[in-house]
């Protein structure tokens, strides 16, 4: 039973926190090894820097021996006496007298040199030995010099003539002191015309000279120094040459030419220096015990104090586990018994008090949440009631404001409505939430940005959604009363929120009410700002409208009507009949632009304008006559041409509309009047109508220029080329010829260079009167009053 509980709670905090201190330990531990590893590594580099030291010391020492030798060495072999003597040969009768006169003069270098025990030449030529003060036969000299039984007299030939050139060779010397051994420099002289060897120049220092250089070191690191030649051979060594010491020495060595090494075999540790004067090579071999001895004391030293640190982690970890586990032993208790079902199958103590958290927050924020939404509800309630003009008697309004955050400024009002333009666009492009969702986003977006730009300009904003728009209060602050100053800071916001919000891709209609006081006059406001933003459809969307401007003032009142004269009707008629879509465009935009670049039209007359012109392309579908069944067709394919045109919500919309139908209309009467002629004759009519055109433009200022005149020109009956041109152009002859006439009159009084009467003149009219009438009759108004339009 006790295991099954133990295992029960084996994901208990406490495992938890056992497990997490102990990983802890891993910390002082790893920490441990670094500093044993930086501290072996900054040992050895010491080490390093020792022996390299004591090696420079070595190779300073003997280096300086070994550069008094060679010295010495050079000038014996360039004596001008000796090169003359070897020159000479053995046979000339001064030979014997030229050697004991350089032998006389080698008690000079002698002294020169006083570290240097022996030197001497070889005379190969005179067999004979060159000493300092005498001249001996080689038997002699080695008897002399070099007979300590240690080598025979053939062994020491042999080292004076086989060895290498500038060689370091070890040679016994009778007069040396302790091992009788001294180190030689050999060096051949340059051999005679024959080829034949004519001597060798022979340099020794005792090794003893050497051997206290060696002993320092020695005595320093306790390890073995040797010095060896270029050979590899052992020149001398502080202790006795092993042949395993002498065969690392040599493999390790062998073509070494860098100028410091440090390598490991076995239990030795090898230090290597070359000369910097010659090729001898310094050595210094120590055991590796030896060497890492003080690396042994930081390693002890390293395990101990992981020792220790693990033992007193163990018991703090036991300390603070059982003193930090009580409070939380309680409040487990605690939820516990106020839930038996709550510990689970997955027991663990924190999850436990998350979950039993989580719960709690979970219900608060369920609980803050519906608050908000009930709060936000009240006061857009609140907000829309102000706008509709319904204030509640019941409830104060001090203490409605109260309760919603709203504080007033003042008893000034205003309302600046949004329209959002493209909703259904942005609301593609937020994927993942449902329609409602979206709108609130951007019911959301645009609250925050525009109360934040009311209250940068010192008013209050407080924004609600009304009628599918989005509706803000602002309350002005107190200040300056003039009408103007409280305009353009309404203009600001608005023109600030509408520029911020197309970060978002938001096209906004904006609308601003007048200035209204007291509470009552928001409704009104509210009213005017829906009255501006009806006047998008004249105006257009995306932009800000003012009600101040389109407020209709006495003198507006007074207008009514629009542009568009009969004549000017019919002459569309007659281009829609022709099929000329360019022509019947250009006379429809001219109208619209006419009556709309005006001061602003209501939205009554606008509408009415539209239905005009759409009546207008009906007009000239049932002119074009021919079987009802074609036309029931045109018309029957497209029963909601009228429904389109007045869905726009703006003039601009309904004008592309418009244009729409009027080039379905005009294709249709083009493929009318193709049918009822064939190709040839439509070609020949066409260039018959061209040429007329031509005529008449050349011809318009004649006064007599006619109908009939222009039959005659062209071979025809005038009533009938009058009925061709018409069938070709939409357009009677004698229309064409007014038209044409106007058209040129048009321009001269642009000009205003002449008078009426001139300008009559001009374009082939003999009476003023008569020019007035035609001139009234395709312009809807007299040349008089045209001028004074321009």
């Amino acid at each position: 039973m006790k295991l099954t509980s133990l295992w029960k709670k084996r994901k208990s905090i406490v495992f938890t926190w056992l497990v997490s201190y102990s990983a802890v330990l891993i910390v002082p531990i790893l920490i441990s090894l670094i500093i044993y590893s930086q501290s072996s590594a900054a040992l050895k580099g010491e080490i390093h820097r020792a022996n390299d030291s004591l090696l420079k010391q070595v190779r300073y020492t003997i280096d300086n021996q070994v550069d008094l030798m060679k010295r010495l060495n050079m000038e014996l072999t360039w004596n001008a006496k000796l090169q003359a003597l070897i020159a000479g040969g053995s046979e000339t009768k001064d030979s014997k007298f030229n050697a004991y006169q350089l032998a006389k003069d080698f008690r000079m270098y002698k002294t020169s040199y006083a570290s240097i025990d022996e030197f001497y030449v070889a005379w190969e030529q005179g067999a004979s030995v060159l000493r300092s003060g005498n001249v001996r036969d080689f038997r002699t000299a080695f008897q002399t010099i070099h007979d300590t039984k240690e080598i025979s007299y053939e062994q020491w030939l042999d080292a004076i003539r086989q060895s290498a050139n500038n060689q370091f060779a070890l040679l016994p010397r009778m007069d040396a002191p302790g091992t009788k051994q001294s180190i030689a420099y050999i060096t051949h002289l340059p051999k005679d015309l024959s080829g034949q060897e004519t001597g060798t120049v022979i340099v020794m220092a005792d090794t003893v000279r050497f051997q206290a250089a060696i002993e320092n070191i020695s005595g320093f690191s306790g390890g073995q120094v040797l010095i060896l030649n270029a050979a590899g051979d052992v020149l001398l060594s502080n202790m006795p040459v092993t042949d395993e010491v002498s065969e690392m020495t040599r493999r390790h060595l062998e073509g070494e030419t860098a100028e410091y090494v440090s390598k490991t075999e076995g239990e030795l540790e090898l230090f290597y220096m070359p000369s910097t004067v010659s090729d001898l090579k310094y050595v210094l071999l120590i055991p590796s015990n030896m060497y890492w001895q003080k690396a042994e004391y930081v390693r002890k030293f390293t395990y101990i104090s992981i020792f220790i640190s693990v033992i007193g982690a163990g018991i703090l970890t036991l300390f603070f586990m059982r003193r930090n586990y009580s409070p939380i032993k309680q409040i487990v208790q605690s939820l516990t018994d106020r839930n038996p079902h709550e510990e689970g199958g997955d027991w663990n103590e924190l999850n436990l008090i998350e979950r039993a958290i989580s719960r709690t927050l979970s219900e608060k924020e369920k609980i803050a949440t519906e608050l908000q939404i009930h709060r936000h509800v009240l006061r857009s309630n609140l907000l829309n009631r102000l706008l509709k003009g319904r204030i509640d008697a019941l409830v104060s309004n001090e203490k409605a404001f109260e309760s919603f955050g709203i504080e007033l400024q003042s008893d000034r009002f205003a309302v600046i409505l949004f329209a959002v333009e493209n909703g259904e666009s942005i609301s593609s492009e937020l994927p993942g939430m449902d329609g409602g969702s979206k709108q609130k986003l951007l019911t959301f977006i645009i609250t925050n940005v525009v109360e934040e730009l009311a209250s940068s300009h010192g008013c209050s904003g407080y924004v609600t959604e009304v009628d599918e728009m989005i509706a803000c209060i602002i309350n002005l602050a107190e200040g300056d009363d003039t009408g103007t100053c409280l305009k353009d800071e309404l203009q600001a916001i608005a023109s600030e929120a509408q520029r911020f919000l197309m970060r978002f891709h938001m096209d906004l209609t904006v609308s601003i009410s007048g200035t209204h006081m007291m509470l009552p006059g928001i409704a009104e406001a509210y009213q005017e700002a829906v009255d501006a933003m009806e006047y998008k459809r004249v105006l257009g969307k995306k932009g800000i409208i003012h009600y101040d401007d389109i407020r209709p003032d006495g003198a507006d009142q007074l207008k009514s009507g629009y542009y568009y004269p009969l004549q000017l009707e019919q002459q569309m008629i007659n281009f829609i009949k022709a099929g000329d879509y360019e022509q019947a465009s250009s006379y429809m935009n001219d109208i619209l632009e006419r009556n709309f670049s005006q001061p602003i039209m209501s939205l009554t007359l606008a509408r009415t304008l539209i239905f005009n012109l759409v009546g207008t392309m009906a007009k000239a579908i049932n002119e074009l006559g021919g079987e009802g069944e074609s036309e029931s067709s045109l018309l029957g394919d497209n029963p909601q041409w009228m429904e389109k045109i007045i869905a726009g919500d703006t003039i601009h919309e309904m004008h592309n509309e418009l244009r729409t139908l009027l080039n379905d209309v005009c294709a249709y009467a083009a493929v009318r009047n193709e049918s009822q002629m064939s190709q040839e004759r439509a070609e020949s009519l066409r260039g018959l109508a061209q040429q007329v055109v031509s005529h008449i433009g050349e011809n318009y200022r004649d006064p007599n220029l006619n109908v009939n005149l222009i039959g005659e020109q062209f071979g025809l009956k005038g009533s009938y080329l009058s009925r061709l041109f018409k069938s070709q152009t939409g357009e009677g002859l004698l229309d064409y010829i007014h038209r044409h006439r106007i058209g040129e009159a048009k321009r001269h009084i642009e000009a205003k260079k002449s008078s009426i009467a001139e300008i009559a003149k001009q374009v082939g009219y003999n009476e003023a009167a008569t020019f007035i009438r035609v001139f009234k009759k395709y312009e809807g108004v007299t040349p008089g009053k045209y001028k004074e339009m321009l």
